[in-house]
């Protein structure tokens, strides 16, 4: 099949992986994975993606899912690398490092290739929602992330899961790794649905789609309807799609003098 070759790649807060995918979105190398160091300061992340972009064969174009808020390729917020390990407090200095970082444009230096960064939850949806209606994408794994699309469109992204919730907790705090480890898998899957419905009552969607690293930790029975668990690897898969259902939308402005 004619088209571009995409090098893929999904950060995690606890793994980053690749592979190329042909215009079809299939597999055409081995899925490589490095573990996530902390701490993460965008010099560091930089030269794990260019060691982990060797890994792989040649190609045309790469797309990025990044763990954070992503504005015209600039990186809003990271909670996850604004610490300098899992599940401790921010860092004002990685806040300092990170926010503002032109993600996008350090990339395509790095790559020499055209790059698109978008929210790995952002990515992953792009890959599984149907196109109809209002959908609904959330991603359990290190935190919590979430997108929302309407007939395929991706929407600009709001990180939704930084309401509080239950014991006065962030929905991605309460529902992260940390918390699954600390109360146990059986609270936390009753957290993670009170969460899933406190998502719908915000967004009204027409479908919901569980995601990430830790959804194949959910019982798929207990969900309930409207509700589907999709396949981790989507975060990859999802390189394709991100192409084609957003817009180079070009640089951002600069920042406002304070």
């Amino acid at each position: 099949m004619d088209g571009p070759l995409t090098l893929a790649i999904d950060v995690g807060g606890s793994g980053l992986k690749a592979t190329v995918l042909d215009p079809a979105g299939e597999m055409t190398s081995e899925r490589i994975r490095r573990e996530t160091p902390y701490p993460c300061t965008p010099t560091v992340l930089l030269d794990e993606l260019t060691a982990l972009a060797a890994t792989q064969p040649a190609h045309d174009r790469v797309s990025v899912g990044f763990p954070g808020a992503i504005r015209r390729g600039r990186v809003r917020e990271v909670p996850a690398f604004s610490r300098r390990g899992p599940g401790q407090d921010p860092d004002p200095e990685l806040v300092g490092l990170w926010q503002g970082f032109e993600l996008e444009t350090a990339l395509r230096e790095r790559f020499d290739r055209p790059v698109r960064v978008a929210n790995d939850a952002d990515v992953q949806g792009s890959a599984v929602v149907s196109g109809q209606g209002l959908e609904l994408v959330i991603t359990l794994g290190t935190g919590v992330g979430c997108a929302i699309f309407f007939d395929g469109v991706l929407l600009p992204h709001m990180e939704l899961s930084h309401g509080r919730f239950g014991e006065g907790l962030s929905i991605e705090v309460a529902c992260g790794d940390n918390q699954r480890e600390e109360i146990g898998k059986h609270a936390w899957r009753a957290r993670v649905l009170d969460a899933l419905e406190a998502f719908e009552a915000m967004v009204l969607p027409d479908h919901l789609y569980i995601g990430g690293g830790n959804a194949k930790k959910l019982d798929p029975d207990t969900l309930g309807p409207n509700r589907t668990l999709v396949p981790n690897i989507s975060g990859l898969l999802g390189g394709i799609a991100l192409w084609e259902r957003t817009a180079d939308v070009g640089p951002a402005p600069a920042p406002a003098r304070p």
